[in-house]
């Protein structure tokens, strides 16, 4: 068991609790602290603007070269190619060599869901809840 994951614990006994099993069981299924740090960089990549209409762009054009997924952004090639290494290291996209040119890609379905689950929730009209439930 990590230090960290020692210390949430600790604290979750230190805390005054409602539901101990639920919060056991909650702390039990909590994903070690490197993967926390790695999916919170992954999210941090998605949440600017200008990465997110080039990963969009590949989600909508499938595998394209710097300068067409620069046109379809309306970014300058040099901010995409840019982007697009920050999101290869990363591994959000994946690249293939063609003599000089670079064609991009997402990097796997998991990507792709990802971005599909995004959208559609974003789109998807909320039911109102009743004041009573929260």
């Amino acid at each position: 068991m990590s230090k960290r994951s020692d210390v949430a614990r600790q604290d979750a006994e230190s805390t005054r609790l409602v539901d101990p099993e639920r919060v056991a069981s909650a702390l039990a299924a909590m994903p070690a602290p490197e993967s926390i740090e790695e999916l919170a960089q992954i999210f941090g990549l998605l949440s600017d603007p200008p990465r997110m209409r080039l990963i969009i762009a590949l989600l909508r054009g499938g595998e394209m070269c710097v300068c067409d997924i620069a046109a379809v952004s309306g970014h300058r090639e040099s901010a995409v190619s840019h982007a697009l290494r920050l999101l290869r290291a990363h591994h959000v996209v994946r690249v293939r060599r063609s003599g000089r040119l670079a064609y991009y890609r997402l990097d796997d379905s998991h990507v792709r869901m990802l971005l599909d689950l995004g959208l559609s929730h974003i789109t998807h009209v909320p039911v109102a809840h009743s004041s009573a439930a929260h």
